[in-house]
């Protein structure tokens, strides 16, 4: 079993080798700049991992996996367009629209899409491509919400903002594992459980670094939601409490992974890695 560090190692060699399409032209330089730019690569060695404790390769997962992180890179950059979240910072470097223009990150995020598509294509079932089809319409579905709410969410809105925004593409993570080990849909539930946990986690923790963290370490500014009037785990229920919620959906995780017959050794690093980030 492969370690976290061996795992993000692996789709990070993937992603800095894919080719891109030539008509796009000088636009590469934009959309490598923000897929190459770091990030801790949660999604594709979620992927891997799930893939890894169902008894595939990695080389069988690598293409789904790094689709799944060419969408979030899309989101990351048009997220960071002064009409949605106006941030200048991402990973630590100029985010995409201060680097290259508005007009450039739009493009480049589109493509990043359109690549990530072109890539979860690669297998012989049309499968990968509706879950990650699925899960990028419900994080875009669940920005949409994020953007025209005010302030109004209650702890059942919020949760349900989260598992589209940030859940739906996690989860898509270990739903595409299962696709390409080609799980039973009736053995998938126990799978889809943890995947939908894991993503209630990551938020939770997301909410509690961005009120507790700073530039240097998050990468990105933080406090910017709490700016914005949008409700976050740690505005709505205080910053102790949101970490209670936070330890106790780890437990949850890692009861639904000590429940599964797999060896799930490094799913179990990454929940705990989730926890205890510090950015």
């Amino acid at each position: 079993m492969r370690s976290l560090d061996e795992l993000r190692a692996l789709a990070d060699e993937f992603l800095a080798s894919l080719p891109l399409a030539a008509e796009l032209g000088r636009l590469e330089e934009a959309l490598r700049y923000s897929l190459l730019g770091g990030g801790k690569r949660v999604r594709p060695v979620l992927c891997l991992a799930t893939g890894e404790a169902l008894g595939r390769t990695p080389d069988e997962l690598l293409p789904a996996a790094c689709s799944l992180e060419l969408v979030h890179t899309f989101s990351l950059v048009h997220d960071d367009l002064p009409a949605l979240d106006d941030d200048d910072l991402r990973r630590g470097q100029p985010s995409a629209h201060v680097r290259f223009g508005e007009d450039v990150a739009i493009l480049a995020g589109d493509a990043l899409l359109a690549e990530a598509f072109r890539l979860a294509l690669r297998y012989s079932s049309p499968e990968v491509g509706r879950v990650l089809a699925e899960a990028t319409l419900g994080m875009i579905g669940g920005q949409y919400v994020d953007v025209r709410t005010d302030g109004e969410l209650d702890g059942d809105g919020l949760a349900a903002l989260h598992r589209l925004k940030t859940g739906r593409l996690l989860g898509a993570c270990v739903e595409s594992a299962l696709v390409v080990a080609d799980v039973p849909t009736g053995d998938r539930e126990p799978w889809r459980a943890f995947g939908r946990d894991v993503g209630l986690l990551f938020q939770i923790v997301d909410d509690i670094l961005d009120a507790t963290g700073t530039a240097e370490e998050l990468g990105k500014t933080p406090g910017k939601d709490e700016a914005a009037g949008k409700v976050t785990y740690v505005s709505l229920y205080g910053l102790e409490r949101a970490r209670d919620l936070a330890d106790a959906a780890r437990a949850r995780v890692t009861a639904e992974l000590e429940a599964l017959p797999a060896d799930t050794g490094a799913l179990e690093a990454l929940v705990a890695a989730i926890r205890e980030r510090r950015a």
